[in-house]
This record gives C-alpha cells, sequence and structure tokens, in this order.
C-alpha cells in the first residue's frame, strides 16, 4: 500500500499537479486499500478536518498577514536603513547587512519567502552596484532569508509543534542561538569573500545619520519584542502574540507611517487568504495522509528496516536531517513535515530525545532545503522576483550550503547551542 501511496504522489507531481492534489489522492488510495473500499470515506474527511482543528495553527494566517502588511509598508525598509548605517561602511557590510537584515524581517515575519520579496528588492540593486558579483548577491538573498525560519515567529516551528504536540513557545525561544550562529557563519564569509574580491566600501554614515535611523526604526523593533519579550514574560501565548503583531502592523503602517491606505487593505487581504488556504489544505491532506501510514504502521516497517531503531540519539538525529534535508529539496516543506514528523515520532520517544531540540533541528534542515537545488521554494520565489534564470540564482549557493549543513552538525553534537535560552526561560 505504501508504494502505491508514493508511487502516486511522485507521478502526479511529475504531470505538474500542486502539491496538495498528490497528497489528497495518496489519502484517498490509503483508506480504500485499508478499508476495502469508499464506505469509510467519512473517516478521511474526520482526519482532514482534525488536522486543522488545533487552535494553535490561528497563529499561521496570522503571522502571514502580518508579514504582508509589512513587506508592503515601510517597515523592512526601516530595519534595512538601521542596519546599513552602522555596518554598511566596513568590508563586506552591505553583505553582512544583507544577511542581518534577514534576520531581523525574519524575527518580524517568518517567512522565508516574504524576507526574500521585502529585503532582497531594495538591497539586491545596491549590492549589484557596490561590485558584488549577482551569484553571491542571490545566494546570500536566498540563503539569509533561511534564518527566518529559525528567528520566531516561524511558521515551520508552528506546523512542527502541533503536529509533534511540542511547545510552540520553546520551540521560538530555542531557535534564536542557532539563527544567531548561521549569521555569524555568513557574515564571516561576506566580509571574506567582500576581501578576497576587493570589493569597495560603502560610504560610512555619521553618528546623526545613525541616530535618525535608529529612531525611524524602534517601532518595527516592537514586532521581536512583542514575539519574544511577550512569550518570555508569560503575556502572551504564540497565538495571542501574532494577533498582537497584526494589531501592531496596522497601527503602524496605517496610522504611524501611513504607507498604506484603505485602498490596500482588499489586495493583502487576498494574498493572505490565497496563501493560508494553501496553507491549510496542505496540513488538512497531511493529516489524513499520516493518520493512514500510522494506521497501516507504515512507519514502525519503514523505521524497522533502515534500522533507525537500533541506533542511539545521535545517530537518529543524523537518520532525520537526511531525511528532511533530501525531502525538502523536492517537496513543499509543510508537507515535509507533515508527512516525516509522524513517521519518525516513535523512534524520537524511545531514545529519549528532548522534542524542542529535534523540531530546532528539523527546522533548519527544512530551511536548508528551502533555498537547495532541484527544487527549494525561495529559489523559485528569487527566479519570480529578480527575474533572473534558474541556473543563475543557484550557482552561488554550496559555501551557504556548507555553512547550513555545519550549522546543523554542530546542533546534534552541541545541542545546548539551541536548549540554552530555553532551559532558561521555561525551567
Amino acid at each position: 500500500m505504501a508504494a502505491i501511496m508514493m508511487l502516486t504522489m511522485i507521478v502526479l507531481l511529475l504531470l505538474g499537479f500542486p502539491m496538495m492534489i498528490p497528497l489528497i489522492a495518496a489519502s484517498f488510495i490509503g483508506f480504500f486499500e485499508l478499508f476495502g473500499g469508499f464506505s469509510k470515506m467519512d473517516f478521511m474527511v474526520q482526519q482532514f478536518l482534525a488536522g486543522i482543528r488545533p487552535a494553535s495553527l490561528i497563529a499561521v494566517p496570522m503571522f502571514i498577514l502580518a508579514a504582508d502588511i509589512m513587506t508592503r509598508g515601510e517597515s523592512a525598509n526601516r530595519l534595512i536603513n538601521m542596519v546599513m548605517a552602522f555596518i554598511g561602511h566596513v568590508r563586506g557590510g552591505l553583505a553582512v547587512s544583507t544577511a542581518t537584515a534577514c534576520t531581523l524581517f525574519g524575527a518580524v515575519s517568518g517567512s522565508t519567502q516574504a524576507t526574500v520579496v521585502a529585503v532582497g528588492s531594495p538591497l539586491r540593486p545596491r549590492m549589484l552596484k557596490a561590485g558584488y558579483k549577482d551569484s553571491f548577491v542571490l545566494a546570500l538573498i536566498v540563503n539569509s532569508s533561511d534564518i527566518a525560519f529559525l528567528i520566531p515567529p516561524s511558521i515551520g516551528m508552528i506546523i512542527y509543534g502541533v503536529v509533534s504536540n511540542t511547545s510552540i513557545a520553546e520551540l521560538f525561544i530555542a531557535g534564536i542561538g542557532p539563527g544567531l550562529m548561521i549569521l555569524l557563519f555568513f557574515a564571516t564569509y561576506s566580509v571574506i569573500y567582500a576581501t578576497v574580491k576587493k570589493v569597495p566600501t560603502e560610504p560610512k554614515a555619521s553618528w546623526r545619520e545613525r541616530l535618525a535611523a535608529v529612531k525611524e526604526a524602534v517601532w518595527p523593533l516592537g514586532f521581536p519584542v512583542i514575539i519574544v519579550g511577550g512569550i518570555y514574560g508569560g503575556v502572551f501565548s504564540p497565538t495571542e502574540a501574532a494577533a498582537a503583531c497584526v494589531l501592531y502592523a496596522v497601527i503602524l503602517e496605517f496610522g504611524v507611517f501611513k504607507s498604506l491606505s484603505a485602498s490596500d487593505i482588499y489586495a493583502i487581504a487576498k494574498s493572505t487568504g490565497l496563501i493560508t488556504a494553501v496553507v491549510f489544505i496542505l496540513v488538512g491532506a497531511g493529516a489524513a495522509f499520516s493518520w493512514v501510514i500510522s494506521f497501516a504502521q507504515v512507519p514502525q516497517a519503514i523505521l524497522g528496516a533502515v534500522g533507525v531503531t537500533e541506533m542511539g540519539p545521535i545517530g537518529v538525529l543524523f537518520v532525520i536531517s537526511v531525511a528532511f534535508f533530501i525531502g525538502c529539496m523536492f517537496v513543499d516543506p509543510i508537507v515535509v513535515i507533515l508527512v516525516l514528523v509522524p513517521i519518525f515520532a516513535p523512534v524520537v520517544k524511545s531514545v529519549g530525545l528532548d522534542p524542542v531540540l529535534v523540531g530546532i533541528i528539523i527546522t533548519l534542515q527544512v530551511a536548508i532545503g528551502s533555498a537547495t537545488p532541484p527544487f527549494g521554494c525561495d529559489i523559485f520565489t528569487a527566479i519570480a522576483i529578480f527575474k533572473r534564470p534558474y541556473i543563475d540564482v543557484i550557482r552561488g549557493t554550496p559555501p551557504f550550503v556548507f555553512m547550513l549543513l555545519l550549522s546543523a552538525v554542530l546542533l546534534i553534537f552541541f545541542p545546548q547551542i539551541a536548549l540554552f535560552l530555553r532551559d532558561l526561560a521555561f525551567r
């Protein structure tokens, strides 16, 4: 049965169907095989609805809406200008500023694709004018956007938390350390690249200009304060923090900055609605698919055949990392989380791994896969936004993928990189 389900998904994907169709079709086949017909198809509907029932999922459209408002408004530009004012003048400072801006916007939006658009659109022309090669610029933007998957809020963490029944608040806090570590790696590489290539530096901003940039960015910096400070301080749950971010974004962009008007509301609502619909259909279909394979004991068969059940914690983490890295190279990250997390859940529990650590490693691998050929979703976002051919977008990615994989290895052997802040906040 499992082979038929997977073959169905592969064939439909190769025929060009969107991911939700192969997932639903495979689930239908699984139910048909299990119950010998369509008489029990109401079970599938129940599992589909159960997948989108958790209240924590309300945070997803909230963060998508907040990110859409900020991307169309002034918040992203103000954050970028502040970063540039302080480090734009050092060797490689423009590239470091780009990576830092991606991190800051990730702490605002939680979306890698929104980060590619919001940060890449204004900074790519500036980097090209400064003398950076386009292959480096595109790779930097696409891979730095991965940090948005780790720095809270993270839509990937929300989906993982719902599927695995893990605290989303703890996942959010635990993602900060790995996110900052990756930023440090990217910043170091950017400085080395600019030094070797002799890229000219930007004019140094005066302290008056820096102070002005900070004043302009004070309001947008309130987003991470609301999210991290509110959750850490026990003021908000993650879902409540998402709602607070939407309200804050509306107040800033429509009231304080006046960058948006009533005429923009329809476009923002339509964009958010379409993205949310796709995400929720995937979540529901993934829940039905996961129920089928769990009922048929497919995970136990696969893990037993591979020998994962006999491995120790580190071996299990390596297998999980490889599985998610490969999966996200070909399939939408949300689908990979929905399908693979239930498969690995029994063995994660049996070897005593911390589900928060597992969630951070999975989120990192999902982020890497989002920017890795052949089908990383951020690659195609960059192709659409920057109007560059596929090969140009991926040409400069190998050094960044290496740094991201190194980060994953460090997390496996030094879990306190992720768990230190979590333990400090919740233990």
